[in-house]
């Protein structure tokens, strides 16, 4: 059966064609009235509609754009279709790629409120049937659909589409014709009803239908319905009947069904393969709705796993797109379809729901815990199977499904892999708790951007729009907390939260990982992120920062030279840019990941505090002014380097920077690069190739080879930059600039200004052309290279300043506009605000800074990785620490979400120990096909088919080679080194080395 086709027959059938529909089921309560918050429905007897509008108040002052358009587009729409169209003139034909997302949060919380009652519905004198509502209805859905097929849509603006397609009416044929819904007019002139309720029926439900139909109009059928049933015999069955067929209709044209209600009605359109997952769906519902049983685990699983498999059914057959040509009827299905997946996934928050309350019904977490500890792992199989579901259902959703897709493999593949005795040499339960971890931490990740999401998306443009259409002040608080607590978003955080708990019991961790360790006293506050201006003005004396986010670029005491320690609430790589220069800074640095930590530390925000961060883990409690912390540990108040003019162990290396070499032809090999004419790092990446011929020869205690490789390179020197500035006759407003910067104030944007000025200014210059062709010569034709920083105030034993300054990856001198133009972005970079304000916190002069540039040879590796050959927690001269993460290095170093592959690794006895396993969502890789543009393709990792996560022997065959490359630098440099590199096929590169700060 066709329903559209049948629906064009409904009006010529004498009102049979939804009475088949509607018997098949019982009446049932629409979810729509549940939700409604508007006035209650009285019942009249004449026409008695009164102009309640003349309570509304429309605020409009302040407004611009899409909200003041919408706010007075609803003050001259009374009725729902007038409201209806005001959307649709929001949404449809002009709307720009860059207003969308604006436009559709705006519709979106508008038609949620019309739906509520919040914003009310009123006739307006006019006279326009529910066939009107439908043609507005489809140019919307139409837009939507539009909208949501194209390739620049982002997951917001899917998400936000999401929340509209419940609030549209239906355009089914029987919704379109020109008298539709007329089986109320048969009922209110029926025979067997008494006069009184006749004429409610006809002027509370009838007329007001016909007129000016809005969604208050199901509220009040419902409650006739419920008035009429409630003892049975009271009024004639035939009349009963009638009405509850009526309701079903009433329900259908505002799309207000029930789950079950909406999926019948597609039943006839699906193939042979969905009608089938349609009926085991249905049959699961029906035996889990009649199950005495509230917590019955196998019903539960059953009834997801098909609702899962249903509703993949249903999105793939709408991933075609909706067709410029597509028939009424086609649309008015699609929309169906779309409801109904919308539908399934809203019943899962509601299995997923029950499924939990399950869980802690027999124990919870300590349940699991327990059952690990007796290597019983099969009880974690249910929650698993019920994890890998909702995170599927969200990228059915449209919400990244490419990372969804990877966690879901990832969690079906541990699922399936089990727990060993040993993996390796390492205990089985341990690697079984860090691999699980890797993934769920994955997965909570991808719970928080969306929560992040909605938070950036709704809480301001709810909070306007409330405020100018007088929507109740709670309503408006409460409106994005509501969104994201309703959604499946919601309960797949909690199973991974669960979860979670237990395999940190398994692991004896209590969520804490320490990056910088000591001791710090001083005010606990909590701060969004790591800046200058963060810190309230108020609080004098020492801090202890807890910080909702980093991305790896911050310098902690940039931000404030009283911080004395940092509590950061994400995961983040130790060897991170912002993880050496806490050490570097010596601040105090500790990540927090459980919830109930969390929250007891909050509990503390504004009091004086001890932060304790040591072997035995970390504290943090209630302490006095008085307190004194032992002069080992990092707990100065003070900033960690010296003023200005004052003795700076670092200011020495970095004033003695030469020219020499750039007038000679404008570039230096790299086996002649020094630190007085090419820096730190170019002169320690000159080292490190003679090193590498010696490594060849050199091998371990335990016979593993030290051997290394080193990229080819050279060095554009110090002076290149001036020489530039000098032909282009910018060298005068230059040195003002720079003369500017030396004392600008952070306050009133004036160091943002300067230092944007500085950039745009070096940014033009022109690197000369005989420099670009000699460079060329020195690599292959196909050569892809790496732009770096080599500044004469990084990579120093007391100024690291890791990450501060620019590299741009994959560029070539084939394309010289490009490789010119990412030469000036690394002398550009001198002078960011972060670099200015290192500086400044350093008490390094700006005129001191110089730049020089490493062009070195891309490399295209499978994986990256960062050594610290002094352990940098607990100090073990015995080991190296390596953190690994897949592809290019930049995503190990610059704070992206996520943790990487973690070893110990000991320099003399060949022992591997695995802390953490890898889960960044992304790694980025050059294309050898693609164009040498300065830009890296970003693939989602699937660490369910990497070696170093499933492969024990891989791993410690890696770890004891990196193991033995770190001895023999830091050997070679006489102290600790922090050393980066990558892996190629079988061989191992080193990139840069640097001295660990200490």
């Amino acid at each position: 059966m066709d329903l559209e086709h049948n629906g064009e027959e409904v009006e010529g059938a004498g009102e049979n064609g939804s009475a088949s529909a509607g018997a098949l089921l019982e009446a049932e309560t629409s979810p729509f009235v549940g939700q409604w918050q508007g006035k209650a429905i009285s019942f009249m007897r004449s026409n008695e509609h009164r102009n309640r509008e003349a309570e509304r108040r429309w605020d409009t002052s302040g407004l611009q754009g899409f909200a003041l358009k919408l706010v007075q587009g609803d003050s001259n729409a009374r009725n729902w279709w007038r409201k209806l169209e005001v959307v649709r003139e929001l949404l449809v034909g002009s709307i720009q790629s860059e207003d969308r997302l604006e436009a559709l949060v705006y519709s979106a919380i508008y038609l949620k409120w019309i739906n509520t009652g919040q914003v009310p519905c009123f006739e307006d004198g006019g006279h326009h049937r529910p066939n009107r509502h439908a043609e507005i209805s489809r140019l919307i859905f139409r837009e939507l659909e539009r909208i949501s097929s194209r390739k620049d849509t982002s997951p917001q603006e899917v998400v936000v589409i999401r929340k509209i397609h419940p609030c549209l009416p239906s355009f089914k044929a029987e919704f379109t014709a020109s008298v539709p819904l007329t089986r109320i007019r048969d009922i209110a002139h029926r025979g067997d009803i008494p006069h009184d309720l006749k004429q409610e029926i006809k002027h509370t439900i009838q007329n007001k239908l016909h007129r000016n139909a809005g969604p208050e109009d199901l509220i009040a059928t419902e409650a006739m319905l419920a008035r009429i049933t409630k003892n049975p015999g009271e009024y004639s069955e035939a009349f009963v009947e009638q009405f509850k067929i009526f309701h079903h209709e009433l329900k259908d044209f505002f799309n207000a069904g029930s789950l079950a209600e909406q999926l019948v009605s597609i039943r006839e359109s699906l193939d042979e393969r969905g009608s089938s997952a349609l009926a085991l769906f249905l049959d699961c519902k029906k035996n889990l709705d009649a199950s005495e049983e509230s917590h019955n685990i196998f019903e539960l699983i059953k009834t997801m796993r098909s609702l899962n498999d249903l509703r993949d059914i249903i999105v793939k057959g709408l991933e075609s797109g909706l067709r410029n040509d597509a028939p009424d009827a086609a649309i008015a299905m699609r929309q169906k379809w779309r409801l109904c997946e919308i539908g399934l996934e809203d019943y899962l928050f509601v299995l997923l729901s029950r499924f939990l309350n399950a869980l802690e019904a027999v124990g919870g977490a300590k349940w699991l815990a327990d059952n690990v500890e007796s290597k019983n792992i099969s009880s974690w199989n249910d929650l698993l199977g019920a994890l890998i579901v909702g995170v599927r259902q969200l990228g059915l959703s449209g919400w990244r499904p490419e990372e969804c897709a990877a966690i879901g493999t990832e969690l079906l593949a541990w699922q399936e892999k089990g727990l060993f005795e040993k993996e390796g040499s390492e205990d089985g339960k341990i690697i079984w708790a860090l691999r699980l971890k890797a993934t769920l931490d994955r997965a909570r990740r991808l719970t928080e951007d969306y929560s992040e999401a909605l938070l950036q998306i709704f809480p301001q443009r709810v909070q306007i729009l409330g405020k100018a259409l007088g929507i109740p002040e709670n309503s408006v608080r409460t409106y994005t907390e509501a969104e994201i607590r309703a959604g499946v978003i919601f309960q797949v955080s909690k199973l991974c939260t669960l979860l979670l708990k237990a395999v940190r019991s398994t692991l004896g961790s209590r969520g804490w990982d320490i990056l910088v360790p000591g001791a710090a006293i001083g005010t606990l506050i909590q701060v969004e992120s790591i800046v200058p201006g963060s810190l309230p003005s108020t609080i004098e004396g020492p801090i202890v920062l807890v910080v909702n986010k980093a991305d790896g670029d911050e310098e902690v005491t940039a931000a404030g030279s009283n911080i004395v320690g940092v509590v950061l609430l994400q995961e983040l790589p130790h060897l991170s840019h912002l993880g050496v220069r806490a050490r570097q800074e010596r601040v105090v640095f500790v990540t927090c990941e459980d919830d109930d930590e969390v929250a007891d530390m909050q509990k503390l925000t504004g009091k004086y505090v001890r932060l304790e961060a040591s072997l035995t883990g970390v504290n943090i409690a209630l302490s006095t002014s008085n307190d004194v912390v032992a002069k080992d540990l990092s707990c100065n108040g003070s900033s960690t380097v010296e003023p200005p003019g004052s003795y700076n162990p670092s200011l020495s290396a970095v004033k003695t920077h030469s020219c020499q070499g750039v007038s000679a032809g404008g570039v230096i090999l790299l086996a002649d690069a020094d630190v007085q004419t090419s820096g730190a790092k170019a002169a320690a990446c000159g080292r490190l190739a003679s090193l590498a011929a010696v490594s060849r020869k050199v091998s371990s205690d335990q016979g593993v080879p030290a051997s290394f490789q080193v990229p080819k390179g050279v060095v554009i020197p110090f002076g290149s930059m001036e020489l530039a500035l000098e032909h282009s006759k910018s060298m005068e407003t230059f040195m003002s600039f720079l003369q500017e910067i030396e004392t600008s104030r952070l306050d009133g944007g004036e160091l943002d200004k300067l230092c944007f000025k500085l950039q745009e200014l070096i940014s033009s210059l022109q690197l000369p052309k005989d420099i670009v062709d000699r460079i060329g010569q020195m690599f292959p034709d196909n050569a892809r290279l790496i732009v770096r920083s080599s500044a004469n105030v990084e990579d120093l034993a007391g100024m690291s300043a890791a990450g501060l300054y620019e590299s741009i990856p994959n560029v070539s001198p084939s394309n010289p506009i490009v490789f010119a133009n990412a030469v000036s972005q690394v002398w550009a970079s001198l002078y960011t605000r972060r670099a200015v304000l290192s500086r400044r916190a350093a008490g390094v002069p700006q005129k001191y800074a110089a730049m020089a540039v490493l062009v070195q040879e891309m490399l295209s590796p499978e994986l990256s990785f960062v050594l610290h050959t002094l352990s940098p927690t607990d100090r073990d001269q015995n080991s190296v620490e390596a953190e690994i993460a897949p592809g290019l290095g930049e995503t190990l170093a610059s704070g992206t979400r996520g943790t990487p592959w973690r070893l110990s690794c000991g320099k003399f006895d060949g022992l591997v120990r695995t802390l953490a396993f890898a889960n960044f969502s992304e790694e980025m890789l050059v294309s050898g096909s693609g164009p040498a543009d300065g830009d890296v393709t970003r693939l989602t990792v699937d660490y369910s088919k990497k070696p170093l996560t499933i492969d024990p022997i891989f791993r410690h065959q890696l770890g004891q080679r990196l193991s033995s490359v770190g001895l023999f630098l830091e050997r070679k440099f006489g102290c600790p080194q922090d050393v980066e590199g990558c892996v190629v096929g079988e061989d191992i590169f080193v990139v840069q080395t640097r001295p660990q700060p200490q």
